[in-house]
């Protein structure tokens, strides 16, 4: 009997998560997530799926993040008709932010249309739409925490609350090996694991004891700072105050899901205390407003949040959902805090107010969350002089701030003990949902607590393995890869030609005089064009 597992995403990168599990009896998916990042792994969002999605016949989902979640409507769309089972917040959460990432599929590739018809380039097609978001929910069923679920034939669950957001799970998954002795084949897919003492939830949990346990590695290589409420809260004031003083603004990027709700919280109890100034607050996101009220929905479920939570009913939050009203806020020229999507930078509303406030040093950026590989907030957190926003090119000379006060993962301490309190593993431990340094950093402290090093496996996209195989287990064929692992986990090329064109532009700028600016396009040209004849001159030679 063969069970194989492949590794479909979040592999060398913190997005994409999607592992591929085939059994004799059934094949199914442990989530189903977008690539997001540099342009190279975003486009792994319009290719196939590497497996054929009529033929899947459930998923498994740990969690509601569009990395984890946001390909469900396209799996839909190709051909996939069975269930998705996931907990109950899960299922209200999805059931806006789906809608919401079909709508930003179409919203983009209009804009991108619009741009390549006057390039005369071919038009592309959203990987789905608002229509396929809201269909594929027919699909999805509820389970309970802790209850075991019979999934397919010879597979059960059991879903244990992972401590991340609303709903968020580890997945404990018994497989049977068809072997005489009715043995079985013990998984726990972590899901992303929430830091111990998180606002709104409690500390994450799942039992001991599994074959193969695979595990994000998200802040493998940092330590978060240790902070009470009050003191948070109070950490949180000394940003706030410095931000604002001067009738300055402060841009907050919004992850739209349960860190929106802890700052608001936050901003809220602080305001109310007369620990930072009273003033405007504006939400400029439909979707963190809709999910904020799926967060009052679940206050019963909810720590640190009564029955009657002040998330909606601060005087001084202004709700802006459509874009006549967000365009609005451009007339505010200090003395307020501005939270937009998305917490990356990436997307969304955040960006057209990046481009309004980046160039001047009256606006602090304060940034919450992970930045990835490629992403804009990943470029601010760098420190680099200058973006390109909506094709134009934008000094940096606003304050750029980070705190990890509000994260969703734990940190390289909090995983080390998490994976310690799952042994025995008896198999491997698989380290997934982070960036080379981060794999390498956690893998390393395991190591040297003492699991044996071949069996802490760091996979690269599209490997594959057989869980029964004797000993560790190996790939029982080659299989082709999309992407080589380098391109993977570094920035891409989209990235360096943005960073040369801002550079060569700076060039420009500071050359003395136009004389000087002819001599250094002659140059420029003179290294295209021999570039131009190596390219030819090489296939003749070979």
């Amino acid at each position: 009997m063969t069970i194989t597992l492949r590794f479909c995403g979040a592999t060398r990168t913190v997005t994409g998560s999607c592992f591929f599990v085939r059994t004799p009896k059934c094949n199914f998916l442990v989530d189903c997530g977008l690539f997001q990042g540099h342009k190279t792994l975003k486009e792994l969002n319009y290719r196939p799926f590497p497996f054929d999605p009529s033929l899947i016949d459930f998923v498994l989902q740990t969690h509601a993040h569009i990395d984890h979640a946001g390909l469900l409507p396209k799996l839909w769309k190709s051909g996939f008709t069975g269930p998705v089972f996931m907990t109950r917040g899960t299922k209200d959460l999805l059931s806006f932010m789906l809608p919401d990432s079909g709508h930003i599929q179409e919203m983009d590739v209009e804009n991108l249309n619009r741009r390549y018809a006057q390039r005369g380039k071919a038009q592309v097609v959203p990987i789905y739409t608002q229509e396929d978001a809201e269909a594929c929910q027919d699909n999805f069923r509820t389970v309970e925490y802790l209850d075991w679920t019979e999934v397919g034939e010879g597979v059960r669950v059991r879903y244990w609350n992972a401590g991340h957001i609303l709903g968020s799970a580890s997945i404990e998954i018994e497989i049977a090996t068809g072997h005489d002795d009715q043995r079985l084949l013990r998984l726990l897919f972590s899901g992303d694991i929430g830091p111990e003492h998180k606002l709104f939830q409690p500390d994450p949990d799942a039992p001991a004891n599994f074959d193969y346990v695979i595990c994000e590695s998200t802040y493998g290589n940092r330590k978060r700072t240790r902070a009470t409420a009050d003191e948070r809260r109070a950490l949180l004031a000394r940003i706030v105050k410095e931000a604002l003083r001067g009738d300055r603004i402060l841009l907050l990027p919004l992850f739209a899901v349960e860190r929106t709700q802890e700052i608001i919280a936050d901003l809220t109890r602080l305001q109310q205390s007369g620990a930072i100034p009273r003033v405007p607050i504006f939400l400029d996101s439909p979707l963190a407003i809709r999910i904020t009220k799926v967060f009052q929905k679940h206050a019963q479920e909810l720590e640190e949040l009564d029955i009657r939570p002040s998330l909606l009913t601060n005087p001084n939050i202004r709700f802006t959902e459509t874009a006549d009203e967000s365009k609005a806020i451009d007339r505010v020229s200090g003395g307020a805090i501005l939270m937009a999507a998305s917490g990356m930078c990436d997307a969304g509303r955040i960006r057209h107010h990046l481009k309004r406030w980046l160039w001047t040093d009256k606006a602090t950026v304060l940034l919450t969350g992970y930045q990835a590989q490629g992403t804009l907030g990943r470029l601010l957190v760098d420190g680099v002089e200058a973006v390109i926003i909506q094709g134009d090119a934008v000094k940096v000379r606003a304050n750029i701030v980070q705190t990890d006060l509000y994260s969703g993962h734990a940190d390289s301490v909090e995983l080390v003990d998490w994976i310690r309190r799952r042994q025995p593993i008896n198999r491997a431990l698989f380290l997934i949902h982070g960036e080379d340094e981060e794999i390498n950093a956690l893998r390393d402290e395991i190591v040297q607590g003492g699991m044996p090093e071949d069996r802490v496996i760091a996979p690269v996209l599209d490997d594959e393995l057989e869980l029964l195989a004797n000993g560790l287990g190996s790939r029982p064929k080659p299989v082709p890869r999309r992407l080589s692992p380098e391109v993977v986990s570094r920035a891409d090329w989209h990235n360096e030609l943005a960073q040369f064109t801002l550079d060569l532009r700076e060039q420009f700028e500071r050359a003395a005089d136009d004389r000087s600016r002819g001599i250094l396009m002659r140059r420029l040209r003179r290294a295209l064009e021999d570039k131009l004849a190596d390219s030819i001159e090489e296939p003749k030679n070979r």
